[in-house]
């Protein structure tokens, strides 16, 4: 089906952001956010101290911030399909990824306590969620939409990463309010693999460019042509997804072997 594109206007690119050079920072204010989430868990989780919980927190929230004002958040407002793409994934899967981790068991029971968590939780719920997540923003109506609009619909576009993150992983590394079987997060893992690789390898091999902001780009960075950069993203999207993905369902595929390894021990020595 052939269709005819919207024309990009330069004056349509970003206000505040139309002369940056690829290489600025951005300072954006919602560096801020991360940035109170990190003084809140110090409060929050002084009675439960753990050097690698607090690394891991921490390390999620700075990361949220070097997503949000390094030089990678002007390549993804203004550049590169590449670095918006990157930045996604920061925000959607490695710094919710860290936060999980690094929520002790007693504040963890604190947060899942209401009642709104408890269902947003629920592995059939807290997937889609995040997978829809991903889906929807990637519409090029909508990012494009976003793109233009980087005070409310980006603010929110990034703030629904986050949180859907934090939901998806929460029920692989927490075990309230419900806790898992180890087989079953493994499962759980693969099949956020099978729902969201096809984002990645549609971008890849698509023939055009799909998001037209980028056409009124002040440059093309790296000499990339929109449809290489596009299907470098794709493939820095699906490569990324594979490599993590992996290594999360194997970890709980081995716990998995081996509690059933120590099941079938302690039933043969019941035995004897």
């Amino acid at each position: 089906m052939s269709y005819t594109r919207k024309p990009v206007k330069r004056s349509e690119v970003l206000a505040y952001g139309a002369r940056m050079s690829p290489a600025d920072w951005s300072w954006s204010w919602e560096a801020l956010a991360p940035l109170l989430l990190a003084a809140i868990y110090l409060v929050g989780a002084r009675n439960e101290r753990h050097a690698l919980r607090t690394a891991s927190f921490l390390g999620g929230c700075m990361l949220l911030v070097a997503a949000l004002v390094t030089p990678l958040d002007t390549l993804a407002r203004e550049y590169l399909v590449w670095a918006h793409l990157l930045q996604n994934v920061v925000l959607a899967e490695w710094a919710p990824l860290l936060l999980v981790l690094g929520v002790p068991p007693g504040l963890a029971a604190v947060v899942s306590g209401q009642r709104v968590i408890r269902a947003l939780t629920l592995p059939y719920v807290a997937l889609p969620l995040w997978a829809l997540t991903y889906a929807a923003w990637h519409v090029p109506a909508l990012y494009d939409a976003a793109l233009r609009r980087p005070s409310s619909l980006l603010a929110l576009e990034h703030a629904c990463y986050v949180l859907a993150g934090v939901l998806f992983w929460w029920c692989v590394w927490q075990d309230v309010p419900h806790r898992l079987a180890s087989g079953a997060r493994a499962a759980y893992v693969f099949a956020a693999f099978v729902l969201s690789a096809p984002l990645g390898l549609v971008l890849a091999l698509v023939p055009e460019p799909l998001y037209d902001v980028y056409a009124a780009a002040p440059e093309r960075v790296w000499g990339l042509s929109r449809i290489a950069d596009q299907q470098l993203g794709g493939m820095t999207m699906a490569g990324e997804q594979s490599v993590v993905f992996f290594a999360v369902c194997a970890y709980w595929f081995a716990r998995f072997l081996a509690e059933q390894e120590r099941l079938e021990d302690s039933e043969l020595e019941e035995g004897v």
